[in-house]
């Protein structure tokens, strides 16, 4: 006859200590923890949650983006938007060749050309990266922001573009090309499962051939549940001035009141 004694019922009043504590600490985190399980799986509940943000994930890789349908005709005019691509033909080819993606092709770097102005302050540019959902959640909040950013410090503020299939280190290209003091990358975030709408700012002081990503800051995590755009635009302001001020970007900027590493 089988012994082994049946499983205690859970007699953890709803409201306890113990309770409100685990209800405490999946409020500070989308992670899921402390969420119980059926056996040795998760249950229904979260196991469908899982499913359900690992395809919004690989939506937000796939997605191709649009200018108008995801950011509005009204906002595309507001900012004289237009598009330029890199020597990724398609998405597939983005995403097995990096390197593609890292460059631009010779009709988007004549277009710049024509389009910009040289040598202003501050060059803010849009890439879908690995994320279309964070550009359509995160841009339209945090670019004018950025611009008002400018306008409030003196700045000249550059024609925003969009590059489609991108990878970070087109910052490089569009240093030569407009020889900014500091180029803003608003690039869209590799998707996790706790979020597929997280974008990042990589910033650049006069970005050049060979620059690498020890010559570049970063702000990541720009989203609802993370940096919120009204957060991140200060915060990224803060860094241009820093790097105007010192004349260099990348590691040994950092945020704070020093503002370069010792």
């Amino acid at each position: 006859m089988d012994q082994t004694p049946a499983p205690l019922p859970n007699t953890e009043p709803a409201h306890s200590p113990v309770s409100s504590a685990l209800e405490a600490v999946r409020a500070k985190t989308p992670a899921r923890i402390l969420v119980g399980r059926a056996g040795g799986s998760y249950k229904t509940e979260t196991l469908l949650g899982l499913r359900r943000d690992h395809a919004a994930a690989r939506d937000a890789v796939e997605a191709e983006f649009d200018l108008i349908r995801d950011l509005g005709a009204e906002f595309v005019e507001r900012f004289g938007l237009f598009e330029v691509a890199t020597q990724a033909r398609s998405k597939a080819e983005y995403l097995v060749r990096p390197d593609l993606g890292r460059s631009l092709d010779a009709d988007a770097k004549a277009l710049i050309a024509r389009e910009c102005p040289r040598g202003v302050d501050l060059q803010v540019v849009i890439g879908d990266g690995l994320s279309a959902a964070s550009v359509r959640a995160q841009v339209p909040g945090l670019l004018p922001l950025l611009e008002q950013e400018a306008e409030r410090r003196g700045w000249r503020f550059g024609r925003p573009f969009f590059v489609r299939h991108c990878r970070v280190g087109v910052l490089n290209d569009i240093g030569e090309l407009l020889d900014s003091a500091v180029v803003v990358l608003l690039i869209g975030e590799r998707p996790g499962l706790a979020t597929a709408e997280s974008l990042s700012a990589y910033l650049a002081y006069r970005p050049r051939t060979g620059h690498d990503d020890s010559r570049r800051n970063l702000i990541s995590n720009i989203h609802v549940r993370g940096v919120t755009p009204d957060r991140a635009a200060p915060r990224i302001a803060d860094l241009v001035a820093q790097m105007i001020r010192l004349g260099i970007s990348g590691v040994e900027v950092k945020e704070g009141a020093m503002g370069i590493l010792e």
